[in-house]
């Protein structure tokens, strides 16, 4: 069963070697997840991506932006993004070797993603992945791949979310689409990746988004 630390410890949802996948609730407060969500928000380079999906080139439904950066100078994050001042925070609490971040705007109860992992070819092995979630919350359902219930969180702003390596490999997670009115939410997520795909991400450049609602 997932625990809370008594001594304020993460809520750990799943175990593994690696640390599992662990939830803060409150890592940062609400002013300043209202702020960073703003800045954000108005200042990221968001766009629109298209896939192919049974045969059809389909929208994916919310905005992406991603910057892959230098995880010493941290040359590569916009000055005038608190992406920087986020990163630091998180790397307190979740240190890893993070080189790349990539944002997700879901800008309704119509944006979603699908069950899923992160594909393990563009993780470096042992690394987390730590998610910090702004705007308003989302229920993130989080499922094991050998089978049984999925466990669903709502993630709320200013939330920080850490996922281990490992844990792509048993387990899934998405964020479902809801017909309840809900404000804008984002996430960001700090990765560490192969070089040759922060190359990789340089050099991509899908369509941009018509602002960002």
């Amino acid at each position: 069963m997932p625990g809370l630390d008594l001594f304020g410890g993460p809520l750990q949802l799943v175990d593994d070697e690696e640390g599992g996948i662990r939830y803060w609730p409150g890592f940062v407060d609400g002013g300043e997840a209202a702020a960073w969500f703003d800045a954000l928000r108005d200042g990221c380079d968001w766009r629109h991506q298209r896939r192919t999906m049974y045969e059809r080139v389909v929208d994916v439904p919310r905005l992406q932006a991603w910057y892959p950066f230098d995880p010493a100078s941290l040359q590569g994050l916009p000055a005038q993004l608190p992406l920087a001042a986020i990163l630091v925070r998180i790397r307190a609490v979740v240190p890893g070797g993070y080189n790349s971040v990539g944002l997700n705007l879901y800008r309704d109860g119509r944006d979603s993603v699908a069950m899923h992992n992160d594909k393990l070819h563009m993780l470096l092995p042992g690394q987390p992945i730590a998610l910090l979630s702004l705007g308003a919350p989302r229920r993130m359902n989080i499922r094991a791949k050998a089978g049984g219930h999925a466990l669903g969180i709502d993630l709320q702003p200013g939330s920080l979310l850490a996922m281990s390596h490992a844990s792509q490999l048993t387990h899934e997670h998405g964020i479902p689409k809801t017909t309840r009115p809900v404000p804008p939410r984002m996430s960001v997520v700090f990765r560490a990746r192969p070089e040759q795909d922060a190359a990789a991400d340089r050099r991509a450049a899908p369509a941009p988004a018509k602002g960002w609602r």
